[in-house]
């Protein structure tokens, strides 16, 4: 009975081990599943705060592309209305200038007829727009077959196949004025790159990497490379008229056309260019 107080310690002692040892392991698994609540509450707020932020501040190349789009949705709206715009005023200058001018045409088809043998009216075939082939009309200015000895070539200073009435036409450009007709079919514009013969459009696609751009748009009487530059004469004139006529086409508004057609009439006054 004497050593009973001895056993109790040591039974306490003994149990007081496994004890303690499971009391620490239930500790730290509840410290574990606090600091994994802990991180499930914090994580989606962070998560959603760094989301609010890149919604606040998009990237500089996504503000771009969404401002080019934009801006390329004017620029097509823009052209499309003017088209439509551009197409009325060609019927009513067309018209109003046929009215006006039939005087002039019917003196100038006598002046024909009694100075040379031939028709009064000259027909060709031209590319149109998208290389669609029409029948242009002008007043004849050159002899009765004309080609037939040297085959389709350009027209060139001091050209012995043009007549004495034909000089006055193609330098006060009197010679263009039938082509309104083609402008109320709607084979031509008032204002565009000069169509020109399918021979000679087969023959340049293949020296100007850009000519087939000037096909894009309909071809027009007078035009930027009309009033800027000489007729064609060498394969340096054709690229310069090229990049006349793709700079037209890029710019193409109201404005452009306005001041090509007051430019027009300077040329038409000093005969700036012609052949």
């Amino acid at each position: 009975m004497k050593n009973l107080p001895l056993c109790i310690v040591f039974i306490f002692m003994s149990m007081s081990g496994p004890l303690t040892k499971a009391w620490a392991i239930s500790s730290v698994k509840t410290q574990d599943v606090t600091h994994q609540i802990t991180e499930a509450q914090i994580s989606p707020l962070s998560q959603n705060k760094a989301t609010k932020s890149e919604s606040r501040a998009p990237e500089p190349s996504s503000l771009l592309l969404f401002g080019s789009g934009i801006l390329s949705m004017v620029i097509t709206f823009l052209r499309r209305t003017y088209n439509i715009a551009k197409r009325i005023m060609d019927i009513i200058i067309a018209t109003i200038s046929l009215i006006i001018l039939s005087p002039l045409c019917i003196l100038t088809a006598v002046l024909i007829k009694l100075t040379s043998k031939g028709p009064i009216f000259y027909t060709q075939i031209r590319s149109g727009k998208d290389g669609k082939l029409f029948k242009i009309y002008k007043f004849r200015t050159m002899k009765i077959n004309a080609e037939k000895e040297t085959g389709p070539v350009w027209a060139r200073k001091n050209d012995n196949r043009i007549t004495v009435m034909g000089n006055l036409l193609r330098i006060s450009r009197i010679d263009e004025i039938p082509q309104f007709i083609n402008v109320l079919k709607g084979e031509m514009s008032v204002i565009g790159p000069r169509p020109e013969r399918p021979v000679f459009v087969e023959q340049l696609k293949g020296q100007i990497s850009d000519y087939t751009k000037r096909l894009s748009v309909k071809p027009g009487i007078t035009g930027l490379a009309q009033v800027h530059h000489r007729y064609d004469e060498t394969i340096t004139d054709v690229r310069k008229k090229v990049k006349y006529d793709i700079l037209y086409i890029k710019r193409i508004c109201f404005w452009t056309d306005l001041r090509i057609i007051l430019r027009t009439f300077g040329v038409i006054l000093t005969g700036f260019g012609a052949r």
